[in-house]
């Protein structure tokens, strides 16, 4: 445990972007191999779209860094938090604080997004991609950054998270992130190990489809206990989804960078209501 703790509280910023470029080229190589869906269209001009908002998410994070780090130490200096006033042994403190960063700053800041509509405007673009791989994971407008970033922070100053979690934190949320929204023709034998544990790509995927209330659903990312928990978790074929979202279904959009980028600060469309027929 000690070398995990050193190693992760003197994280290299290079080990850091490993992390994100080395992910994203392992699982863009395996869903290449083993793909879900075999779709024709340019996989080149998709991935470059949602590199350039992985690009903003990684500048915001950079600019805003000094805050993470001045909140983490401040607690732990002033032994403020839930995991400063509960003396747990190393490996508990990993585990509870693993549990308790992901809650907080990835299925409730995501859950949150979806029932306040100036924050789903900016999550919105999240959603509008039409073809769902794991360059998906990081395609997030800069403001829906900054606010996931304000969360983190907040957990951090609320869980008492010392710099050495929040850097596994970080890390593990990256990988699983670009995991479960990989295009991956994940065997469902495997998911249904796994599913009870971490956020698969079978898992996940239903939260892209088109629309609700499947959209409203499997909002994880590492962990698969709070959708079950709050009663999210839903389970859908993942051959019969259609990825996108209703409101925001023309490529002209959809597919523009600058269109996306307006996305929020457009009129507000509501979701579309359907029939029953049309239940998954």
């Amino acid at each position: 445990m000690e070398s995990i703790i050193e190693y992760f509280s003197n994280m290299p910023t290079a080990h850091r972007s490993l992390v994100l470029v080395g992910g994203l080229t392992f699982f863009f190589l395996l869903e290449n191999a083993a793909p879900l869906f075999k779709e024709n269209y340019n996989k080149w001009r998709h991935s470059g779209m949602n590199v350039f908002f992985t690009i903003t998410t990684v500048v915001v994070n950079f600019f805003m860094a000094f805050i993470l780090v001045y909140s983490s130490d401040w607690v732990v200096a002033n032994g403020f938090g839930l995991l400063q006033w509960i003396s747990m042994p190393t490996i508990a403190t990993m585990i509870v604080g693993l549990l308790l960063m992901d809650f907080f700053s990835a299925w409730l800041v995501h859950f949150t997004e979806h029932k306040i509509t100036w924050m789903w405007q900016f999550h919105t673009v999240h959603h509008t991609d039409q073809h769902v791989d794991t360059t998906t994971a990081n395609r997030h407008h800069p403001g829906e950054s900054v606010i996931r970033f304000l969360f983190t922070t907040a957990a951090v100053i609320l869980f008492g998270a010392p710099m050495w979690l929040v850097f596994l934190y970080q890390s593990m949320s990256a990988a699983l992130s670009q995991f479960n929204h990989s295009n991956l023709n994940f065997p469902v034998w495997l998911d249904n190990i796994l599913v009870w544990v971490i956020c698969t790509p079978n898992m996940h995927r239903v939260h892209h489809h088109y629309r609700q209330p499947y959209s409203d659903s499997n909002f994880g990312n590492i962990f698969s206990f709070w959708d079950r928990i709050f009663g999210t978790y839903m389970k859908v074929d993942n051959r019969k989804l259609v990825y996108g979202l209703d409101t925001h279904m023309d490529p002209k959009e959809a597919d523009n960078i600058v269109e996306l980028l307006k996305v929020p600060f457009k009129k507000y469309r509501p979701p579309i209501h359907y029939g029953e027929h049309e239940k998954l």
